[in-house]
């Protein structure tokens, strides 16, 4: 492979083109500091005065070279073009096979046998007629309320139930299952994780945490990052059109994943619930998406001319019917200031005031100042002793101080420690004070960091010590025998209006356009006798 002469700068950006069709960018910030608040006509001086002073190929060219001795020139399966990747399909696939333990252990699996064997058989069936279809596809359900669907290279595509739960046919669930089988026919996965582009999670209940704390909130999140990959827009326009192409292929009418793109958008949805990224934080719109799919559809029906494109609504419907809706109590829920975990069995006290995000991964709490926080979270380790120095170990804490103590009946043991680090912005050092517990529950081990600066810390240390001294075991029925909400399938007895249907079963008028939306319909739209429409049963 061979460097062109003209290397080129386009967006803070510096391309090196290779013979071929790809080209390596580095941003010009990494290179030259201050480069991104320079003006436009002083952009060339910059660029000259570094490479003169700083020898910009001497700086460049091992990376390269290193770049080529260890990568591969493939035929991208999709565009056919030349292409630039840091992995191969063997790398691929094993990438994949070593990360679905991972995911699966930190969502669990939500079982509905129907439904994913309906998704695996019609996957397989698109999978057939993709551009990789020699390569093995593997779906999952994510027992996750979040409204999501991930794709991870090596063939792995993940449907979280909180958005199979919004789809309502067959054919706006292949439409998404489609796109994400597009990012990976199109490697697109592959790309996005040589590049390392993983969005930040600084948030806590809308709370912003102090830079000093906040990467302490991420860290069992790290294993999660190519999951959270937020794809570039070109990337999105792509999945859509490979989307639209699979869809269509084996029959459904690809028109439907534009009405479902929209219904997302009038979700509104935030770009995270409860630190897990939604579908459109991780699938940005790439521009007018429905109509452009909707255009894409109708050029790929035309050509295919199939007699009719399925839809399937109610089929549909029937596979989803009992599904949970939202959050799983059994899950972890806060009531009057406890946190209780009824498939865990253990509880604790959220401290008065405090905002607490609950997710697969960990419980983190931050009060309003945002200026401390604690992480509840598990541990792998085969003891107790184990669970602390690796815990500790993760994070970087110097220990100054540790104890076995025993907590309700559970072996424990407390631990304060410390972290002194640099400002690299500022020069000026910043320590980092934690009180951490880690339990013994009959060889699950339970591990409690509470972190603050330590100018802080004699303020927040008692509120961590109430909160992980008062860890118990969950004993009571009543807290621990909760049922979520589910999605029911009824049958619309007499015509009319959609809201004269739910008046009819019951539906609170509370709810009523939270239910109607998840139909997609409005409370005006009429209904004839016997559709089958969705509604949410609360226990």
């Amino acid at each position: 492979m061979n460097i062109s002469a003209l290397v080129n700068i386009h967006n803070n950006e510096i391309y090196f083109r290779f013979q071929g069709s790809y080209q390596i960018r580095i941003r010009m910030e990494n290179l030259l500091p201050g480069y991104a608040q320079r003006s436009i006509h002083n952009e060339q001086y910059f660029l000259n005065a570094f490479w003169m002073k700083n020898n910009l190929i001497s700086v460049i060219f091992p990376v390269l070279a290193a770049i080529m001795m260890f990568s591969s020139c493939a035929i991208n399966p999709v565009t056919g073009k030349r292409q630039l990747m840091l992995m191969s399909e063997e790398q691929e696939i094993r990438l994949g096979s070593e990360y679905d333990p991972q995911v699966m252990a930190t969502f669990g699996e939500y079982n509905n046998e129907p439904l994913l064997s309906w998704i695996e058989i019609k996957g397989n069936e698109m999978g057939l007629i993709s551009h990789r279809p020699t390569l093995e596809y593997h779906f999952r359900i994510l027992d996750s309320p979040v409204i999501n669907a991930f794709a991870v290279p090596g063939g792995y595509i993940y449907l979280t139930r909180g958005i199979l739960a919004q789809f309502n046919n067959e054919a706006e669930m292949l439409g998404v299952l489609g796109h994400e089988m597009g990012h990976i026919t199109a490697r697109h996965s592959v790309s996005q994780q040589s590049k390392q582009q993983v969005g930040q999670l600084l948030l806590i209940g809308g709370m912003i945490v102090s830079e000093e704390i906040q990467k302490y909130g991420e860290y069992a999140m790290q294993g999660m990052q190519l999951l959270f990959l937020s794809f570039s827009r070109e990337n999105e326009r792509e999945a859509d059109r490979l989307g639209v192409e699979y869809t269509s292929k084996i029959g459904y009418d690809a028109k439907k994943m534009a009405d479902f793109y929209q219904v997302l958008v009038n979700m509104n949805l935030d770009a995270d619930h409860a630190g897990i990224p939604t579908f459109l934080s991780t699938h940005p719109d790439p521009g007018d998406r429905y109509n452009s799919v909707k255009k894409d559809a109708s050029k790929w029906q035309d050509s295919l001319d199939y007699p009719s494109w399925t839809v399937n609504r109610d089929d549909y419907l029937h596979l989803i019917d009992g599904m949970v809706y939202g959050e799983d109590p059994r899950q972890g829920y806060v009531k009057e200031n406890i946190f209780y975990h009824p498939e865990l069995k253990f509880k604790f006290p959220v401290p008065s005031g405090w905002a607490l995000e609950n997710s697969p991964i960990q419980v983190r709490m931050a009060p309003p100042d945002g200026n401390a926080l604690m992480i509840f979270t598990t541990s792998q380790q085969k003891s107790l002793d184990d669970a602390a120095n690796a815990a500790l170990q993760q994070l970087q804490l110097d220990i100054q101080d540790s104890r076995k103590t025993t907590v309700n009946g559970m072996p424990a043991i407390s631990a304060l420690s410390s972290q002194t680090s640099k400002d690299p912005s500022t020069g000026r050092q910043q320590t980092i004070r934690a009180l951490s517990y880690f339990f013994d529950d009959q060889g699950t081990y339970y591990v409690f960091h509470g972190l603050s600066a330590e100018t802080d810390f004699s303020n927040y240390s008692p509120v961590f010590e109430r909160t992980m001294s008062n860890f118990d075991k969950l004993t009571e029925p009543s807290l621990l025998n909760v049922e979520p909400r589910r999605i029911r399938i009824k049958t619309v007895r007499d015509a009319g209006t959609v809201k004269d249907a739910l008046l009819s079963l019951g539906i609170q008028p509370e709810q009523m356009e939270e239910v109607a939306f998840l139909n997609n319909m409005e409370l005006t739209d009429q209904l004839s006798t016997g559709t089958l429409i969705k509604i949410i049963e609360d226990y």
